[in-house]
């Protein structure tokens, strides 16, 4: 008796290697709803492709996100130290406008109260 080799098994490879190949998206809605009021809305978004056909159409999100990655982990705390930068230089320029704003003589009675 000759042996039969799955046919079955080579399809759902091939299948696969398409849907890798070439992608796939899934979406999907779930919504609950009690006396016509929308009380939950849930958007499922699925894609399911190859790393590299993922890089491709523009998603690398693995790669910036400080959980997955030790290059998204920087990236994160240098934005932390770009905001507190920034934070400080936009506090500089409202004391400056602040300070353009009083009397001339009044500035030295403000030194007085920083003090």
């Amino acid at each position: 008796m000759p042996v039969q080799q799955p046919v079955q098994s080579s399809n759902l490879l091939e299948i696969l290697e398409k849907i890798l190949d070439k992608g796939v998206v899934i979406a999907g809605d779930i919504k609950i709803s009690l006396a016509d009021v929308d009380l939950l809305t849930i958007k499922i978004r699925l894609l399911v492709a190859s790393v590299d056909k993922a890089k491709e159409i523009g998603m690398d999100w693995w790669e910036k996100d400080p959980y997955y990655s030790s290059k998204g982990l920087m990236a994160a705390e240098e934005r932390a130290q770009l905001e507190e930068r920034i934070n400080r230089l936009e506090q500089l320029v409202e004391d400056k406008e602040k300070d353009s704003e009083l009397p001339e003589g009044s500035e030295s009675d403000k030194k007085e109260e920083k003090e």
